[in-house]
């Protein structure tokens, strides 16, 4: 909560886990396993276009 993120939206419906999801969140896979959320570098409006 209170963090922006990147994530791509509006993707086929798909299956992950137990649940159906439009949504990919981007990350990075660390040594141990963890995942590092990708963060804007600066405030941005939310929705824009990620090229």
């Amino acid at each position: 909560m209170g963090k922006l993120i990147l994530a791509v939206t509006n993707l086929p419906l798909r299956q992950v886990a137990n649940f159906m999801s439009e949504v990919l969140v981007l990350g990075v896979v660390m040594e141990h396993g963890e995942v590092a959320l990708i963060q804007p570098d600066r405030d941005v409006p939310i929705g824009l276009r990620i090229l």
